[in-house]
């Protein structure tokens, strides 16, 4: 009965995975609200270039795929990760995960982005009764702040011994000034590992879920698919080399393609690379340019450039401490840095 229940869910799974893809591709681009979640989560997610949809075991993939977050020897994990995001902006963002043994893994996370004190240039029309009538702006102060949150609660489980599902409900909140608006979304996600050179696939649909509505002007918040792999194709000892690829599928985007590498140095150092294939810029390498329309020539859709990382492990009598660190280089804007540090709980 077991079986049958947990192919059904996985059967379930597919067919909204499918439902995400038709979505995505009958969308027009540059439609979507709460744009901050694209931003990605973690500094050992980031350092391997984003392609961590098959991964699992670490509390910040509930960011990414909540089938990721299924604990089978640990009781607990939390993490806490900052971003210095481009123009002034920073992301902070902690995560929290609970093994219920036989139940399954329950996380929570929260995750802020935005800036404060921006100088305010108001419309104001002194002396106008008529066109302050009209005025849209009826703030006053001489700044304003920006600020985008996302709260969720995941929940992954082990439906068979080799397969993690996992859902994630998530309420979202954009503010900037005076303005506010709010949306609830669902991620759901799968990984099953094949058994041999610790060969993981997984797949995701992320950010189903209701419009955000400024001004009575409803946008859909960013729903992607994701499908990924990753495997061990050379370990010695306790060192290893694990190497990862997602194709990703954002509603607003073109088809993309993520790579990442991680070295592992007797599990203690960690050294990792990542490259977005179809988005990211560097030279000849990649232009970060799109295809273009029969209206318009392609145009530069990215300015991001590859990403480096690496990471340290202190195992403790009850406890493992992790510090990870990841860097992104810009074209135009200054280069992003994350920090992430997680806690495990034996």
């Amino acid at each position: 009965m077991k079986k049958i229940s947990s192919i059904s869910i996985a059967a379930l799974l597919l067919v909204v995975f499918a439902t995400g893809i038709v979505t995505a591709q009958t969308r027009k681009a540059g439609i979507n609200a709460a744009a901050f979640l694209k931003v990605g989560v973690g500094a050992r997610q980031i350092g391997m270039g984003s392609a961590v949809t098959s991964t699992n075991g670490d509390v910040t993939n509930m960011f990414w795929n909540p089938a990721g977050v299924a604990l089978h020897d640990e009781k607990a994990q939390v993490s806490f990760t900052y971003n210095s995001w481009i123009g002034g902006l920073t992301q902070n963002a902690v995560a929290a995960s609970y093994n219920m043994e036989n139940i399954g893994t329950l996380g929570i996370g929260v995750m802020t982005f935005g800036m404060s004190g921006i100088p305010a240039d108001r419309d104001v029309y002194p002396g106008n009764a008529v066109l302050q009538g009209l005025q849209i702006d009826q703030a006053t102060s001489d700044t304003y702040d920006y600020m985008d949150m996302l709260a969720q609660v995941t929940y992954s489980t082990y439906v068979m011994n080799r397969l993690a599902l996992g859902a994630s409900v998530k309420f979202i909140h954009e503010k900037i000034d005076d303005q506010a608006a709010t949306a609830i979304g669902f991620d759901l996600g799968s990984v099953y590992n094949i058994g041999l050179l610790d060969w993981n696939i997984g797949a995701r649909v992320s950010n189903l879920g209701s419009d955000m509505k400024f001004y009575d002007y409803p946008s859909p918040i960013p729903l992607t698919f994701a499908m990924g792999t990753s495997m061990v194709p050379v370990r010695i000892g306790s060192s290893s080399v694990m190497v990862a690829v997602d194709l990703v599928k954002p509603q607003d985007g073109q088809q993309y393609y993520y790579s990442g590498l991680e070295y592992n140095y007797n599990n203690t150092i960690f050294l990792r690379g990542g490259w977005k294939f179809n988005y990211s810029y560097l030279g000849l390498a990649g232009d970060g340019i799109d295809e273009g329309t029969t209206l318009r020539q392609g145009v530069q859709t990215s300015l991001e450039k590859g990403s480096l990382g690496a990471g340290v492990r202190v195992p403790m009598a009850e406890y493992m401490l992790a510090l990870d660190y990841s860097y992104t280089v810009f074209t135009s804007f200054s280069d992003v840095h994350r920090l992430t540090l997680r806690v495990s709980m034996k």
